[in-house]
């Protein structure tokens, strides 16, 4: 069986190289707010009293959060990306576009301390992240030819 991959599907790569991107960018913020706030390793977050006395502690655990909830969105977005991509390249590389944008967004404003400010980019990486998936859904459905 050999598969033909559709015109424009080199386009996801850009959103699916920028996830690396990202992840190694928070990780790099993530390294930076632990030796502010003095939160020695393998703690993985401030406790609530250290919060409360250090703010550097809160802006610590709101970047911690930044980056893990986008290494747990990361096989959504991967996994849509690619299926998606299968039939619809451009509208793959344009929703995974998105997620890129909100996570990044997401993280700006979460690292700050204040956790209301991340809803903009959570907001926008979601819905892009949802629309991967219905992309997914859709085209996994159609190359069974279920639809």
């Amino acid at each position: 069986m050999s598969t033909t991959l559709p015109e424009g599907f080199e386009y996801i790569t850009v959103p699916l190289v920028s996830l690396a991107w990202v992840l190694s960018w928070q990780s790099i913020l993530v390294g930076v707010a632990r030796k502010r706030a003095g939160i020695a390793y393998p703690q993985m977050y401030a406790e609530q009293t250290e919060c409360k006395s250090n703010p550097a502690a809160l802006q610590f655990n709101c970047t911690q959060r930044a980056h893990q909830n986008t290494l747990e969105s990361a096989p959504v977005f991967v996994l849509g990306t690619i299926v998606t991509g299968l039939k619809y390249p451009v509208v793959a590389a344009a929703l995974g576009s998105g997620f890129i944008v909100g996570r990044v967004i997401y993280t700006l404003g979460y690292k700050t301390g204040n956790p209301d400010k991340r809803a903009p980019g959570f907001l926008i990486g979601n819905l892009s992240s949802i629309g991967l998936l219905f992309g997914a859904s859709y085209t996994a459905l159609k190359l069974c030819s279920l639809l």
